[in-house]
């Protein structure tokens, strides 16, 4: 259920900068940074991307590089 949330969140919450498909193994770099730093946080809107980007010096490095890549496309 919360892959499904965060890849919906992914795919939909910010247009502009995450309109593109994530793989899998994308959306699985950041799944442990969501559960640790966002869970609680509503999804929609761009919020869980938002919380991510807030927390982002304490994200994993993989998930980092995720949102990196995503930001330059």
């Amino acid at each position: 259920m919360l892959r499904l949330v965060l890849t919906a969140v992914l795919l939909c919450g910010s247009t502009a900068v995450y309109a593109q498909e994530l793989t899998s193994a994308q959306r699985d770099a950041c799944m442990g940074d969501y559960q640790k730093f966002c869970k609680s946080v509503t999804p929609g809107g761009g919020r869980i991307i938002a919380c991510l980007a807030k927390e982002s010096d304490k994200l994993t490095p993989a998930c980092k590089k995720v949102l990196a890549e995503a930001q330059k496309k």
